[in-house]
């Protein structure tokens, strides 16, 4: 019986994508805010949901939004925070890949998506990664959360200090899976969904499972086909993750990464799996369409001599700090002008690291990054000891002379 569910589940699963899918519901198309408020109607009516986000993973731009901040069932997209707790614990060491977890009966008695666990059953963490993040498992979830909390309840507590602690205000949890028919309180935003992507995103090993089309368990016995179209589907797709309910509707969080900028889509109450795909794209798009990184690189020329009065040393070559990539319009970095605005001239005593001024980067007269100049070195201011105790150096050394 399980082998003929499973191969009903991959049947509808592959079938999914790129079909038709069901007409559209009631949702119209969202009239998406986005950056340049000039571009907006190259995204109306392509983004058909309840609301939407897309966020740049490296810098947490909000490109483009909608309704970004109404709180709406999330679904199964609860799961980026159970997975991002999880892969801290791997990376603290309160959990590796090869541990073996032994099955609850809470968490076999999971609905939903799941891999059918069996009380007793045991599994690695590795394994339950892969049928968390590909088959969307609720019953692996809940091992993995029972695991590292003790109970669902505490994790869910877990997941929401961890929210508090990434700024997602609209969020809160009642459990680690996402199933909604006993909860009216488990809600999220697509900003705290993109938020939480955004960190997720940071773990390498997320990666390892996120990307991955298909893929097995128990020796070949059960088949994973991940519920994220968009890994086959959609170039430089990254992951991350899917959620239906028939409260939340269909809902994705989409990562992509092309030329160095990786994006984070979010899509929540599309009214069917083709919307939800369909906006994602749309959002994805359009963001590595009008975007891309810029990396600020510092004229070195721009940095000469600062002339240091009453120190021990009569002047200094400052240095400058590194800057870290930044989002920008696409073309705007071949128009980047770079100023140096620093103290040529400062007093004693001068500390090691401290701000002289700054290196600006602009384009079109607007300030896209700045960069710190500093000094690299403690300089003491002279005292009447440290003058003659100069002075006789300098003595010295031309006596040597002579």
């Amino acid at each position: 019986m399980k082998k003929i569910l499973l191969f009903l589940l991959i049947a509808s699963l592959l079938l999914a994508w790129p079909g038709e899918g069901t007409a559209a519901g009631e949702n119209a198309a969202l009239s998406v805010s986005v950056l340049p408020a000039d571009a907006e109607e190259t995204l109306t009516g392509e983004v058909r949901a309840k609301a939407c986000a897309l966020m740049d993973v490296n810098t947490g731009t909000l490109i483009a939004a909608s309704h970004e901040h109404e709180r709406l069932y999330p679904a199964s997209v609860t799961k980026i925070m159970t997975l991002l707790l999880v892969c801290e614990a791997v990376e603290a060491g309160k959990l590796t890949l090869n541990d073996v977890l032994t099955c609850s009966d809470t968490a076999a008695a999971k609905g939903g998506s799941q891999i059918w666990l069996e009380p007793g059953e045991q599994m690695t963490v590795d394994d339950l990664l892969k049928a968390a993040v590909i088959g969307s498992a609720n019953d692996a979830c809940t091992l993995l959360a029972e695991t590292l909390a003790g109970s669902e309840t505490a994790f869910a507590g877990m997941m929401n200090d961890r929210a508090a602690q990434l700024g997602m205000e609209d969020t809160h949890f009642d459990n680690c899976t996402g199933l909604d028919d006993d909860t009216e309180d488990h809600r999220t935003s697509a900003f705290d969904i993109a938020l939480m992507s955004r960190e997720l995103l940071r773990h390498d090993l997320i990666r390892q499972y996120a990307t991955v089309w298909m893929d097995s368990l128990r020796g070949g016995a059960t088949q994973l086909v991940n519920t994220n179209k968009l890994v086959r589907f959609y170039s430089g797709c990254t992951g991350l993750k899917t959620g239906t309910t028939s409260k939340a509707g269909c809902c994705v969080a989409a990562s992509a990464e092309r030329d160095g900028m990786e994006l984070v889509a979010v899509i929540l109450g599309a009214d069917n799996s083709k919307d939800r795909f369909a906006g994602a794209r749309a959002l994805l798009d359009w963001g590595f369409a009008n975007y891309e990184i810029y990396t600020p690189e510092n004229d070195a020329s721009l940095i000469g001599e600062v002339t240091v009065l009453h120190g021990l040393t009569r002047g200094f070559l400052p240095e400058c700090e590194t800057g870290s990539p930044v989002l920008t319009e696409r073309g705007v970095g071949a128009g980047v002008t770079q100023t140096a605005e620093y103290d040529a001239e400062v007093e004693a005593p001068v500390a090691a690291g401290q701000k002289l001024g700054k290196i600006v980067f602009r384009s079109g007269g607007e300030i896209i990054a700045e960069h710190a100049i500093y000094c690299p070195e403690d300089i003491p201011k002279i005292d009447f000891f440290s003058a003659w105790l100069l002075l006789f150096r300098s003595f010295s050394a031309q006596e040597q002379k002579k």
